[in-house]
């Protein structure tokens, strides 16, 4: 059985008198794809950010390939990759004097960063178009980079928050070929997404946050088990039936 690469205990944070997230628990096991789901204002944002060190949690705790985000958050930020929603390029840089500056960002040396942006720019199928300025490039192109430049250094454990928002769906394809790959080679993965049916091909289990608390959590095929046929029932199934239908803008 895997070991559990990323633990979760009883997590809180709090903005004034509002609770974002309150006593969130899980585990992702090493080399599992593992999708946070929930509607607008959920939680899942804020959670991210508590694993990823970006913000401090008022209580509770994360151990990340053995190491504690409150005592050990630089040890954590050198196995993680983060591809955020919003796109964190520069525009007037080409892909790859980005995914360079990047990997120098994360410690590599400038022959060994042009190396691993070559190869990862390869991954996503824009060798061609390395010199080319990001301000060029299609949506679909900046998101295949965006996720390229989370690869950078190596990560154990990849945060994918809606990597394949307003995208074609060939680059969509070529994202989801990417990740099913890391997956294969031992990647450890936390997905995010609003495209339900993106989680039940991807993801080994989800956990439905809503209210900034975990309501569901177990395999795509035993949650639509729960509320119908799982050959029938769809994951968007389960998610209306447990987080309601009412709107959240």
């Amino acid at each position: 059985m895997a070991e559990e690469f990323l633990v979760v205990k009883d997590l809180h944070k709090s903005f004034r008198d509002f609770k974002v997230v309150n006593g969130v628990s899980f585990s992702i096991k090493k080399g599992e794809i593992f999708g946070l789901l929930g509607p607008n204002g959920a939680g899942k944002t804020t959670t991210i950010r508590m694993l990823s060190t970006v913000l401090e949690a008022d209580s509770g705790d994360v151990t990340i390939g053995g190491y504690s985000i409150r005592q050990d958050a630089a040890a954590v930020r050198s196995i993680i990759g983060v591809c955020p929603q919003e796109l964190a390029l520069y525009e007037d840089l080409s892909a790859l004097d980005n995914m360079v500056f990047f990997g120098r960002m994360v410690g590599l040396r400038g022959s060994e960063a042009r190396a691993q942006a070559m190869t990862n720019l390869e991954m996503m199928g824009l060798e061609d178009r390395a010199k080319g300025k990001v301000a060029k490039y299609s949506g679909g192109m900046k998101r295949r980079i965006n996720l390229a430049i989370a690869l950078m250094g190596k990560p154990q454990l990849l945060f994918l928050d809606e990597p394949t928002v307003g995208i074609d769906p060939q680059s969509r394809n070529n994202i989801y070929e990417t990740i099913e790959g890391l997956r294969n080679k031992g990647m450890t993965v936390l997905y995010t997404t609003h495209y339900m049916e993106e989680a039940d091909r991807l993801c080994e289990r989800v956990a439905i946050m809503d209210g900034g608390q975990i309501i569901k959590m177990d395999t795509p095929y035993k949650l639509k088990g729960e509320i119908g046929s799982p050959e029938q029932v769809t994951l968007e199934d389960v998610f209306l039936k447990f987080t309601g239908r009412s709107l959240r803008d």
